[in-house]
């Protein structure tokens, strides 16, 4: 008997390639955020297809957040959000066991680089957002839950002051999987002030356009970081794991 010279087709479902065909037209920017989609009726007829199959493609769309439903029969296209995004790809790290070395060795990355950028387009409302960050900050203490959340806001601030996307949107994973280290590392530590003191220093810099010393601040606050971490009696190389609450945190925004 000869050898099998070709594999066996594989073939999608009806279903995913509608949707598919629709994410397509989404993505090279044919179909843009805002815009109504035919029903699915007329989608049906356009597809050639079942209108229960046009459902469940437009059912992946749904989950992937760039179609919502409003009302029974209109259908519009979406941006998904920054965080649910970030949700994702969190997700998709954890399972891959990343360790908070390698989220570590990343942040060293793009924390530096956004502050970097932010010291020449920040603007002065950015600048008050983050001085109000810190101030809640100090006041939040000792309240570790509160502390952690305007900690994260804080360096999302940042880099949104980068206006870069990419920089935004590379740093938020790693962020999320951060949040139950912070949440060990203060009660235990106490380090409040110091992380408070770091945030002062890096938006004074900011402020004077100092890119060297922004950077310096920088690499300092987050070499804390790792330093604490240790200290606290955390393996850097353990997997770490998705914070309670993140699901629900997709599901809300």
């Amino acid at each position: 008997m000869a050898d099998q010279l070709f594999d066996k087709l594989t073939v999608n479902p009806a279903y995913r390639v509608v949707a598919e065909a629709i994410e397509r037209n989404i993505v090279t920017g044919r179909l843009k955020a805002g815009d109504r989609l035919p029903s699915e009726m007329e989608l049906a007829k356009q597809f050639g297809v079942h209108r229960s199959t046009v459902r469940e493609g437009i059912r992946l769309l749904e989950q992937s957040g760039l179609v919502t439903r409003s009302g029974r029969t209109t259908l519009e296209v979406t941006l998904p959000h920054f965080q649910v995004l970030a949700t994702r790809a969190s997700r998709a790290l954890s399972m891959h066991d990343v360790s908070f070395r390698e989220l570590w060795d990343a942040s060293m990355l793009t924390e530096p680089a956004a502050a970097e950028a932010a010291v020449d387009l920040i603007t002065s409302e950015e600048i008050d957002a983050l001085r109000a960050n810190i101030d809640a900050m100090a006041a939040s203490v000792p309240d570790t839950e509160e502390f952690v959340r305007l900690d994260t806001e804080f360096h999302d601030l940042l880099a949104a002051a980068s206006h870069n996307k990419v920089l935004m949107m590379m740093r938020e994973p790693v962020s999320l999987l951060f949040l139950p280290a912070g949440r060990q590392i203060l009660p235990r530590l106490k380090t409040y002030d110091r992380v408070v003191a770091a945030h002062e220093e890096i938006l004074k810099a900011i402020i004077a356009r100092d890119r060297k010393t922004v950077c310096e601040w920088m690499n300092r606050h987050m070499s804390d970081f790792r330093r604490a971490y240790v200290r606290t009696g955390l393996d850097l190389d353990a997997p770490m794991e998705m914070p309670e609450g993140a699901a629900m945190m997709q599901r809300s925004n």
